[in-house]
């Protein structure tokens, strides 16, 4: 039986009592709310022929919070009573001080809807679960001969939130997400590879478990896993980049979108700080930040402070044109929040993060993009990467990649990296295809030691001169 709707101001506070709590700690302050949360969440790993592990976790507690200027009092507990409350709220209430605030107006309500309220764990018992990576192993190892391990997790997790605000308003919303991944290792010649694949959303967990699904997904990392089989040696030096569509968004994500954040920027510590309204890529650029995407990894109905999310664009044509803010930055910038206020869990203060974050297509074809490039790679996967968000500097490596000589396409390349700072980047992309795709809902992004799910994309875009780190002559 499903677990009765999360409703912690009619069956665990009285309602009124919390309110008197909230409203202690931010008088005098400019903002300030209690989040509620619970969160439920299971997953399965099957690797190697066997189960690795199998896990249910169930938690819930309070943040509550109180703002004033560039302050904010943070105070959390598992306990869900008016006194844990009070006591929060004292402990909260230091950050205001003598007072003297305005409390900001309150977010606007939404009734849009993103993605559905029912609880993904409750779409199939464990034992079809358990029934379904095992069929994926059996698969993969019945594709080719060469694949000697094969992992399979299924996740799902609903995370309920209440917010309540210090003028008395609620807001509530059921937030779904489901993935399933496969990674592969062949082995060929005592040489072994691996090649991984996945995705999932804000959706139930059973179109995952479909047979047609999963036998996609499989077929896609074994045949990662054989490219990098033949890979050669990646080069080295400066080179035109093409990348491919969806999730070599990625690198949009960390070399710039992190920088496009309100807080860096009202520090005055991103490389973008000061340059609103200033042309900071190419022409024919347009980067948006979207939460309102139905069923996206990143999507949000609102943001985890209340604020309905949006369609936000940061760089159109190449100019600057927009942060992304959570309440407290927007309001010491003298602007307003973009939805952007998103939190870890209730044990975390919201600040600005993405949602998900792409590129807009443009006008050039795709294979034409690749059949540009003279002396250079193409990269369509990408793993781990580095940045730092005072100068954009990053360091990705590729996963995925192939060399491109006089505008062709040949051998695969492992080992490269790509190496350089967003706003070189931005400014030499040289042509941008029609093809724009999200990922396929598989982006966690850290910051501050908080992770949030995010999306990311983009179409196939060169890149002129970036640096390639390799091991090839």
């Amino acid at each position: 039986m499903p677990d009765a709707p999360f409703r912690p101001l009619e069956t665990r506070i009285d309602e009124a009592a919390a309110l008197k709590a909230l409203r202690r700690a931010t008088d005098g302050a400019e903002d300030g709310e209690v989040f509620f949360e619970r969160r439920r969440s299971e997953g399965i790993v099957f690797d190697d022929g066997r189960v690795r592990s199998a896990s249910y976790d169930a938690t819930e507690g309070f943040g509550l919070r109180a703002v004033r200027g560039e302050v904010s009092g943070y105070a959390h507990s598992t306990e869900l009573s008016a006194a844990a409350l009070m006591r929060a709220a004292d402990t909260a209430r230091l950050a205001v001080g003598d007072g003297g605030g305005t409390l900001a107006e309150a977010p606007a309500a939404t009734n849009r809807h993103l993605y559905t309220d029912a609880d993904p764990m409750s779409d199939a018992p464990f034992a079809a679960k358990l029934d379904t990576v095992r069929e994926i192993d059996a698969f993969a190892r019945d594709l080719d001969p060469r694949v000697v391990q094969v992992t399979a997790s299924l996740a799902a997790s609903i995370q309920e939130v209440e917010i309540l605000r210090p003028d008395g308003r609620i807001f509530r919303d059921i937030r779904p997400m489901t993935r399933l991944n496969v990674s592969v290792i062949v082995e060929e010649s005592g040489r072994r590879e691996q090649g991984s694949s996945g995705g999932g959303g804000r959706t139930r967990l059973l179109p995952l478990m479909a047979r047609d699904h999963w036998q996609g997904v499989t077929r896609e990392a074994l045949r990662i896993a054989l490219v990098n089989l033949r890979a050669e040696a990646a080069p080295a030096g400066v080179m035109d980049v093409a990348l491919g569509p969806g999730w070599p968004g990625i690198l949009l994500h960390e070399a710039i979108g992190h920088g496009l954040e309100g807080d860096f920027n009202r520090k005055r510590s991103s490389a973008f700080a000061g340059l609103m309204g200033q042309r900071i890529a190419a022409p024919g650029v347009t980067v948006l930040d979207d939460g309102t995407l139905p069923d996206r990894r990143g999507s949000i109905t609102f943001d985890d402070e209340g604020t309905p999310s949006a369609r936000n664009t940061l760089i159109e044509d190449g100019v600057l044109v927009g942060y992304m803010q959570d309440r407290q930055n927007a309001r010491l910038m003298g602007v307003e929040a973009t939805g952007n206020g998103r939190r870890q869990s209730y044990a975390h203060p919201p600040m600005p993060r993405m949602t998900n974050t792409y590129m807009l297509a443009g006008p050039e074809d795709p294979a034409s993009i690749v059949a540009g490039v003279e002396n250079g790679i193409y990269a369509v996967g990408f793993g781990g990467g580095q940045v730092d968000i005072t100068n954009g500097k990053f360091v990705f490596s590729c996963t995925e990649a192939y060399r491109v000589r006089n505008g062709v396409l040949g051998a695969p390349v492992k080992g490269a990296t790509l190496i350089g700072d967003g706003a070189t980047a931005l400014g030499r992309i040289r042509a941008i295809g029609t093809d724009m795709a999200l990922d396929p809902g598989i982006g966690n992004c850290g910051k501050a030691g908080q992770w949030v799910p995010v999306g990311v994309g983009q179409p196939t875009l060169l890149i002129g001169g970036l640096t390639v780190g390799g091991s090839a002559a």
